[in-house]
């Protein structure tokens, strides 16, 4: 499947969510038409037409601006034959995948003579990513958004993948994992989402708070030694007895252990200490 097919898949399955991202306003009543436009030079392989209340959406997502018969003119060439079938207004939107090389003129008119005619381009890469990450409708097109530090946004965009419905979540990360191919290196597409996948797997979990456990223990048992020095430096040697009831002190009794032995000048402190906690 081409990446602008897979847009066409993804704004046919979600056709009120892609309509109302590319109009600004919401959109609830939008139905996808299944117009054949065979006749040459139309090519419908990579265009959603959308029937909104009172008004057609053609929608065309496009990797590259150049083609055959050129943008412009394939626009004009859509419009009059969906004029001809519906006899509604049409909004046409143009969608860009990828930027052109540098110094590209975008067209968005096209001019002969007395004929003139305008659609509309949205350029992905200028687009707020924030739209795409809080919808998983558009979270596959993520990747492609506006930002200065992508491999940052990739990463938001596997940790908005994990957070999904376990049902939704393998069929949108793979769209998201194919659209991010147009931009990012593929090892680092394979490398980010398996360590996501990862961290939210519920083995990875248990792992992870086994290490917080095994830390804290090991933090308890330092404070537990520091706490002995330094009881034996005040008060003497301590019999096995007391070191056993040290031993079984909580954290927080450990604590307050810790403040009080500054005041201890012999063992009957500890002792008298040990007795208010009875």
């Amino acid at each position: 499947m081409s990446f602008d097919n897979l847009c066409k898949l993804l704004s046919e399955k979600h056709p009120a969510t892609f309509a109302s991202w590319v109009l600004g306003t919401p959109q609830t009543s939008v139905k996808v038409l299944k117009t054949e436009l065979s006749i040459e030079p139309i090519r419908a392989d990579y265009v959603t037409f959308l029937q909104l209340q009172g008004r057609i959406l053609h929608l065309e997502f496009q990797t590259k601006l150049e083609s055959t018969p050129p943008l412009p003119l394939r626009m004009l060439d859509y419009w009059v034959r969906l004029y001809r079938l519906y006899r509604l207004p049409i909004t046409q939107v143009v969608v860009l995948l990828l930027p052109p090389a540098p110094k590209t003129v975008i067209e968005t008119v096209f001019s002969v003579e007395t004929t003139r005619h305008e659609y509309r381009v949205i350029s992905l890469w200028e687009e707020n990513p924030e739209l795409f990450l809080n919808d998983p409708a558009l979270l596959p097109l993520a990747p492609l958004a506006a930002t200065t530090q992508p491999q940052i946004l990739l990463q938001q965009v596997v940790e908005r993948v994990n957070q999904l419905e376990p049902a939704q979540r393998p069929q949108i990360s793979a769209y998201t994992q194919i659209l991010a191919g147009l931009k990012y290196k593929k090892d680092l597409i394979r490398q980010l989402f398996r360590e996501g996948m990862m961290r939210e797997s519920v083995i990875y979990q248990e792992i992870l708070a086994e290490g917080e456990q095994r830390g804290e223990q090991r933090g308890e048992q330092r404070e537990r030694s520091l706490i002995l020095r330094q009881l034996t430096r005040r008060v003497g040697e301590l019999p096995q007895e007391v070191r056993s009831r040290i031993e079984s002190l909580s954290l927080e009794q450990l604590e307050n252990l810790g403040e009080a032995l500054l005041d201890f000048q012999a063992i009957a402190d500890l002792e008298a200490w040990f007795s208010t906690l009875e």
